[in-house]
């Protein structure tokens, strides 16, 4: 499976916390899958974390590369067919980092791990 893990699932994953759920954490670890972090997920990370709004213990820039690496856990670009689909999705979610998400989730054939309930809606395969 190609399993694209959402912001707060990245940062539950790499931080051990107990939110992650226990199908989540058995695919993430499941060495058959290939699991990847958005750019968009990034982009998140860091503009919270400038924003104060998201502490880490070192800065974005370095803790998201190595977190990932860490988890095996690879980066997956923002490309222009991604970007362009989120114009063809329903106006369910408002936040525009889980909107291409959802697009590169489609665009790409993966399977979005997340616990947020408005991204289970739209027509992507997801895991929760």
């Amino acid at each position: 499976m190609k399993l694209l893990v959402d912001t707060c699932t990245f940062l539950w994953i790499v931080s051990g916390a107990d939110d992650l759920s226990p199908v989540v954490a058995d695919a993430v670890r499941d060495p058959a899958n290939d699991v990847y972090l958005s750019a968009a997920s990034s982009l998140e990370i860091a503009v919270k974390h400038a924003r104060g709004r998201l502490s880490l213990p070192d800065a974005p820039e370095r803790y998201v590369p190595d977190a990932r690496t860490r988890h095996g856990i690879d980066p997956i670009a923002i490309d222009e067919e991604c970007a362009l689909h989120v114009s063809k999705l329903e106006a369910l979610h408002r936040d525009p980092f889980d909107r291409l998400l959802v697009a590169q989730a489609i665009v790409h054939g993966l399977t979005i791990a997340t616990p947020d309930p408005l991204i289970r809606q739209y027509p992507a395969r997801s895991m929760w």
